[in-house]
């Protein structure tokens, strides 16, 4: 699943900010807590447990940096949780800003697999909200 979105800011200052785990509870609607369990900043081999609260449970799970080209793409794939995933961030130039892209894969197993269809067009509305929240709070600074 991937979604995408522009943002009137350029790409460093989105990549900076959107790369930090530390500010995702601030951007992602269901993220509830950041937990470093490597020192920050984020690198390849970083390691952050996440709390998160999506169609009514709440799931922990722990993300590995598994590539970073800053200002281009953050990779993280999970460690350990409920169901194995990988997120990846691109970013880019665009006309009015930086084009972000999100994509999100993952291969569910037991009931998620059944509820794999009703899941992803969950994961799809929330992630398009999350982009819209962090198109939001950065084109608000100054």
């Amino acid at each position: 699943m991937t979604v995408e979105t522009v943002i009137a800011r350029p790409v460093d200052e989105v990549a900076a900010y959107a790369a930090d785990p530390g500010h995702a509870p601030e951007w992602y609607a269901n993220i509830r807590s950041v937990q470093w369990q490597t020192p920050p900043p984020v690198a390849v081999g970083s390691r952050m447990d996440f709390v998160t609260h999506f169609l009514g449970r709440r799931l922990a799970y722990t993300y590995e940096v598994v590539e970073l080209v800053p200002g281009e793409r953050l990779v993280m794939a999970t460690a350990q949780g409920p169901f194995p995933m990988r997120t990846t961030y691109t970013w880019e130039p665009a006309a009015g800003g930086t084009r972000m892209t999100l994509t999100n894969t993952g291969e569910p197993s037991g009931f998620a697999r059944v509820a794999a269809p009703v899941m992803e067009r969950a994961m799809r509305r929330a992630t398009t909200k999350d982009l819209a929240r962090l198109r939001a709070v950065l084109e608000g600074r100054t």
